[in-house]
């Protein structure tokens, strides 16, 4: 099976500006294709997870990818699928931020001489004298066209702001370059991206008369139409500091049953064949399916012996007596431990919430117990007589994210 037809049938491709000809692309090879990624925080998470797997798979199949970092795109901030403008960032932020993604990507992407690229968008978009932008690029932009945008249409109740509208623009720009410069012959990127992406391919074909192609992935949504990635403490990111290889995990193991074979087929290198098999699974046949899955996703993300850790870990929760050494664990000086933790800063220390207030409500729902006991008071304070015989707190958020609170001198 061609590269083509197997991301069909993974389900992964969404909409196409021209089948024949991207298919004769990338089933040989011919691809020069580009994705972005703004730098809107110092770690990728789930939702750019799909976007990296469509890179790999297509780099494996003897295409060149370019991963383009947005350092001046993101000064702006991309309108779609927001209700709200983004905040504005520094560029010192912007410039952490996107180092931070080009180690993350290496994980995924070969960027050994020739094999791929990893470009930064501040390096011509930072430099625009904004007439001479205007005078080339304006013309070739319709504003009524703009306004029957997706990605417009959704915020002009609210208020779209003369900073975002230009997004379109920038984008398409970016495009236009790196056709330029490297050949870049398509672009990829999620479904909301499809009216961007379009104004990309049109530049290039009115300012150099070429054809150029875009296609985008399918979103990353679960059964109810939500998109996948987010939790109740926020999103699962790709950075071990700021969701564990155990939380990690976890966010897999536990996720639909109508949704393990989707996300088996769209984001795992498992053979389809395989998968097609697992489709006669029923039952607690669905819980193996899920730990499949769990475990690949883990392993592609931080490696084979962290995917083994967060396993043992998981199975060993529910087993009794099971060891728990390998639970995402924060340790606590024995001096702060003696003097007292109270719960809503261990749920913060922990990153089992990210704030107080989200700690706070976790506890007033009934979401938490330390030690298998359920903590409904936001005022609990936990000394050293509570650590259990390990020595440790043993945190539980909802019904299956653990953490382990060890002391230590």
């Amino acid at each position: 099976m061609k590269i083509y037809d197997e991301l069909t049938a993974r389900g992964l491709i969404a909409q196409v500006t021209d089948e024949k000809e991207i298919r004769e692309l990338i089933d040989n090879g011919k691809a020069t294709f580009y994705i972005g990624f703004d730098p809107t925080a110092d770690s990728l998470h789930v939702g750019h997870f799909m976007a990296l797997c469509l890179m790999k798979r297509l780099q494996e199949a003897g295409n060149r990818p370019i991963a383009l970092l947005g350092g001046g795109t993101g000064m702006v901030g991309d309108p779609s699928g927001r209700s709200d403008m983004r905040q504005m960032m520094t560029v010192e932020t912007i410039q952490h931020n996107c180092d931070c993604f080009k180690k993350q990507m290496s994980r995924f992407i070969d960027f050994s001489e020739g094999k791929a690229l990893m470009v930064n968008n501040a390096d011509w978009l930072l430099n625009l004298n904004y007439v001479d932008f205007l005078r080339e690029i304006g013309p070739h932009f319709s504003v009524n066209r703009m306004l029957t945008a997706e990605c417009y249409k959704q915020r002009m109740e609210k208020g779209l702001s003369f900073l975002e509208f230009n997004y379109m623009l920038m984008q398409s720009y970016d495009f236009y370059e790196l056709y330029l410069r490297y050949g870049c012959n398509m672009q990829f990127g999620g479904d909301d991206q499809w009216s961007n992406m379009l104004g990309g391919t049109e530049l290039i074909r009115r300012k150099l008369g070429k054809d150029a192609y875009a296609m985008t992935i399918t979103l990353l949504l679960n059964s109810e139409g939500k998109k996948m990635g987010k939790t109740q403490s926020g999103a699962v990111w790709l950075d071990p500091d700021k969701t564990s290889p155990f939380d990690f995990y976890q966010y897999w193991r536990n996720i639909a049953d109508a949704d393990v074979l989707k996300c088996l087929r769209m984001l795992t290198f498992l053979p389809l064949e395989q998968i097609d098999e697992m489709d006669k699974w029923e039952g607690s046949q669905l819980n193996r399916a899920k730990e499949i899955l769990a475990y690949e996703l883990t392993a592609l993300v931080h490696g084979e012996d962290e995917a083994k850790k967060a396993e043992g870990a998981a199975k060993a929760l529910f087993v009794s007596g099971g060891k728990t050494d390998d639970m995402p664990t924060t340790v606590v000086p024995k001096a702060d431990m003696e003097a007292g933790k109270d719960i809503l800063s261990l749920l913060v220390e922990t990153k089992l919430a990210p704030t107080r207030s989200e700690a706070r409500r976790l506890v007033q729902q009934g979401g938490v117990t330390v030690n298998d006991v359920k903590v409904t008071d936001v005022y609990k304070t936990f000394t050293a007589d509570d650590l259990d015989e390990d020595g440790a707190l043993i945190i539980r958020k909802g019904k299956k994210v653990y953490h382990k609170v060890k002391c230590e001198d």
